[in-house]
């Protein structure tokens, strides 16, 4: 079985403090592009939010559990944890609300890499990874938050016995990489749809920095 999660509870600072997953990129929301995407790929998807007031804006959703931080305040760890929990998958592809244009030919070679790994994460180079682009084995994920101390990401990849990806490699399936666009607020999307107008609640990467 495969899962899928989504980390929408994000405080939205660089979009204006507007809800990221319900912009619009060719006609359909962020979540519902994400959603139909994954769908192809996995067994089940769980949407982690960052308290039960914010899962009410996903009750619309068929087939997709939404589920609140266990652990609050902590960011993409604190989702990671409490989606890790509620999955039911072996391996789990991890995917922030931001990124509409996930391309699932992407995800399914991210699938197979991690076979025999705890992680299968897509890497620009050594300093520039896609951790929020990524498929992790639901045991070492557990392993990890259950007593960490960073609520950095990179010392849980350093910690996992990861494949790193090279986005050379993903070019084969994505030649423009654009399964890598995020966007973080709605002027980005003018950069990849120029029909985008300003103001609209419109909007389809950079990877982990180094820290």
């Amino acid at each position: 079985m495969r899962s899928a999660i989504i980390l929408v509870g994000g405080a939205a600072r660089r979009a204006g403090g507007r809800e990221k997953y319900f912009f619009t990129f060719q006609g359909k929301t962020f979540i519902d592009r994400l959603i139909d995407t994954l769908r192809e790929v996995v067994d089940e998807i769980v949407v982690v939010a960052r308290d039960p007031e914010q899962c009410e804006r996903f009750i619309h959703l068929d087939d997709v559990r939404c589920i609140p931080d266990i652990r609050r305040d902590l960011g993409p760890i604190g989702g990671l944890h409490a989606g890790t929990l509620a999955a039911h998958g072996e391996y789990i592809f991890v995917a922030a609300c931001d990124m509409p244009c996930i391309n699932p030919g992407v995800v399914r070679m991210l699938f197979d890499a991690a076979l025999g790994y705890d992680a299968a994460i897509p890497s620009w180079n050594a300093d520039m990874l896609e951790p929020l682009h990524a498929v992790y084995w639901r045991s070492a994920l557990l392993a990890y938050l259950e007593e960490h101390e960073s609520l950095s990401l990179r010392p849980m990849i350093r910690s996992l016995n990861t494949r790193y990806v090279s986005v050379e490699t993903i070019r084969e399936i994505d030649p423009d990489l654009l399964t890598f666009t995020n966007i973080n607020k709605v002027e980005d999307l003018q950069l990849i749809d120029p029909s985008t107008e300003h103001g609209q609640d419109d909007a389809c990467g950079s990877g982990l920095e180094p820290s």
